[in-house]
């Protein structure tokens, strides 16, 4: 059976955005555990964690100054940034979609990245990072919804017209 122009367009962007999902995969997960640029050099000697929520996030905030703006910027919004795609990418491979599966998505791959860095002593073990990293999904899946909604309105429009 022959398909489409419109078909064939589809099919090639889903392939796009399925290989795009796993180069970002591969980016998030040396950025997060192997990248010595921010600060991942190896073994720190001991574990290092952080169980109390908001601990980190007030230590940033209060000690701005000291710590300058990037590292600020870096650890508070770099959390949220880095897990935008994804939570967008999941939302868009995934056929069980929705707000409760992004979130369950976006903490259990944040979940894995922190049990890593303590079992292997690269990084800390935030729950502030699980919360900010969370919350970044749950906008990629915001960012998701809106155009997907945009796209189904403008899709409905044009088969209307016709």
């Amino acid at each position: 059976m022959k398909l489409h122009f419109k078909e064939i367009k589809i099919k090639r962007l889903r392939i796009l955005g399925k290989v795009l999902f796993v180069l970002y995969l591969f980016f998030l997960l040396y950025f997060l555990i192997f990248s010595d640029w921010y600060g991942r050099t190896g073994d720190s000697g001991g574990y290092r964690y952080n169980l109390v929520l908001f601990k980190e996030i007030k230590r940033f905030i209060e000690y701005r100054e000291e710590l300058g703006s990037f590292a600020v910027f870096t650890n508070l919004f770099g959390n949220i940034l880095i897990f935008v795609p994804y939570g967008f990418f999941i939302s868009m491979a995934s056929s069980s979609r929705g707000f409760f599966m992004t979130f369950f998505y976006s903490f259990g791959l944040s979940m894995c990245v922190e049990i890593f860095q303590i079992l292997t002593k690269v990084g800390s073990f935030d729950v502030d990072d699980l919360l900010l990293n969370t919350v970044g999904g749950i906008l990629g899946y915001i960012v998701f919804s809106i155009c997907n909604w945009i796209r189904r309105k403008y899709y409905g429009y044009r088969k209307k017209r016709r």
